[in-house]
């Protein structure tokens, strides 16, 4: 079991920050000088910990958790300029108006990827061949999205039934006449993982481990369910019989219909649930830490008809519990796993966590206005926990101090009482409690307003997901302020035991 013994219990911090929320003079952060400036930055400070949302390519409404892959890494992210740098693209392909945002922002990327992609050598193209036999999900993903550019973005259910259906002649045939637009994806994803492997290197080699976001879910419209639509709940034309979400609860009368399709956990069963572990196995080569989110749903999951238009009707079901994570660790070793518990934390929920040996999550903004004995008070924090001042889904922690009512802001100063700075003292608070790992995203270290709230969940607009850090951020005076707080709660490991 993971995170087990004592000795496997450093006390560590780290900071959530996300990739695209880098500065850059490129409309969005991505895997350059700025990343390595950052992984600079937690070094100094005496931060282990870097976490970051999900890397697959955004999808619905800009969000990281909705991906047409759930292994692709999304190309918008990679670093353009170290490309310049290294011959494989001229300065004239690349994007020049700074102030491009979402699809122009990401057509505009991909106009120069394939710039590059054209003039690439015969010594690149073999390594691309050598990255693609490693990776076996890649030849689904260059397909997928070869079909994708050919049917102008139409969903996999859409397309000719032989493609939709996956004939091995059509296939077969597609591979010979889309050989360029495949050869294409795939070189990217090499690239991205030459440039990801790169910052991996840099950053663990200071102490800094990279810890990473997945989602349980995969698309609809994805490569996943239309390679592997037996592991997934679909009709006989591949539209879901039952989607995930969340029951009605005291926050949305509604409930919450993600529309994802469910997992089909008796066919995956059959197959010693290897779909599953070679996901693992690609988050395990990128990431040193990984976050199952919505960690409850293999204890029960809550299953929706599609029928539904909302998470109204709908049971919960049990989900496939220990015996697919005792997979995943024989054939995964030294990943990682934190379970992300919130919401209905039911007994058997408690029991797999327990069983797996899995930390769990807690969220200092959820600790108020509950009365004593809230498991999101520090007091209350185990030693086997990440915690947070706040998520992504969360306000930030000055926004949330602006906003909260009169009797959650009553409950925050009867646990600080005479605190001049409360951002501050909640943050303190964080990194004294017993918790093996305190996280802190960027915006609450910065002090920033709601106005730079990464998401707003059930909201879908250009205020989501977009927020950037400013280039002008005085990361080296903020250094030595944070490191001073690790070394006074125990959270500075030294460099020879990182």
């Amino acid at each position: 079991m993971l995170f087990s013994k004592k000795k496997e219990l450093p006390r560590r911090a780290g900071t959530l920050m996300h990739i695209t929320s880098l500065p850059s003079e490129g409309g969005v952060g991505t895997l350059g000088a700025a990343a390595y400036r950052f992984v600079d930055f937690l070094h100094a400070s005496g931060q282990t910990v870097w976490q970051m949302l999900p890397v697959g390519s955004a999808g619905f409404g800009g969000s990281p958790y909705q991906s047409a892959s759930a292994f692709a890494g999304d190309p918008l992210l990679i670093d353009l300029d170290e490309l310049v740098q290294r011959e494989m693209l001229c300065t004239e392909a690349l994007p020049h108006d700074a102030g491009l945002r979402g699809d122009a922002l990401r057509e505009a990327k991909e106009r120069a990827l394939r710039v590059s992609y054209a003039r690439c050598g015969e010594k690149a193209r073999a390594q691309v061949e050598a990255f693609a036999a490693g990776h076996p999900w890649l030849e689904d993903w260059t397909l997928f999205s070869a079909l994708k550019a050919r049917y102008q973005g139409a969903a996999w259910q859409d397309w000719p039934e032989e493609y939709a259906r996956r004939s091995p002649a059509a296939l077969a045939r597609l591979k010979e006449e889309a050989a360029e637009e495949t050869g294409y994806h795939a070189y990217v994803q090499w690239l991205f993982g030459r440039q990801w492997a790169r910052l991996k290197r840099y950053a663990n080699e200071r102490g800094v481990k990279l810890f990473g976001d997945m989602p349980i879910y995969a698309s609809e419209d994805s490569a996943d369910c239309w390679a592997h639509p037996e592991l997934f709940q679909l009709d006989e034309k591949g539209r879901p019989t039952h989607v995930a979400g969340v029951p009605p609860d005291y926050f949305s009368a509604d409930g919450q219909r993600w529309g994802n399709p469910l997992y089909d956990w008796k066919a995956l069963k059959k197959t010693r649930y290897g779909w599953w572990v070679e996901r693992m196995r690609q988050n395990a080569e990128r990431f040193d830490i990984v976050r199952i989110d919505h960690f409850i749903g293999f204890a029960n999951y809550y299953s929706i008809p599609v029928t539904s238009p909302t998470a109204r009707v709908g049971e919960w079901i049990k989900g496939p519990g220990r015996p697919l994570f005792a997979e995943v660790e024989k054939r995964t070793p030294g990943l990682s796993i934190v379970a992300e518990d919130l919401g209905v934390v039911s007994p058997r929920v408690r029991r797999l966590i327990r069983r797996c040996g899995y930390p769990g999550m807690h969220v200092l903004e959820f600790a108020f206005g509950g009365g004593d004995g809230n498991p999101n008070n520090p007091a209350e924090y185990e030693e086997n926990s990440v915690v947070y001042t706040g998520t992504h889904d969360n306000d930030t922690l000055c926004g949330f101090l602006e906003h909260a009512d009169e009797n959650t802001l009553a409950d925050v100063r009867r646990h600080y009482p005479g605190a001049a700075d409360l951002p501050g003292a909640l943050i303190g608070s964080l990194m004294e409690s017993r918790a093996y790992m305190a996280i802190v995203p960027m915006q609450d270290w910065l002090r920033l307003g709601g106005d730079a709230r990464m998401n707003t969940p059930g909201t879908v607009g250009d205020f989501n997901w977009t927020w950037r850090m400013d280039a002008d951020a005085d990361l080296a005076a903020l250094a030595p302020q944070i490191r001073a707080q690790l070394e006074k709660t125990g959270r500075l490991i030294k460099e020879e035991t990182r």
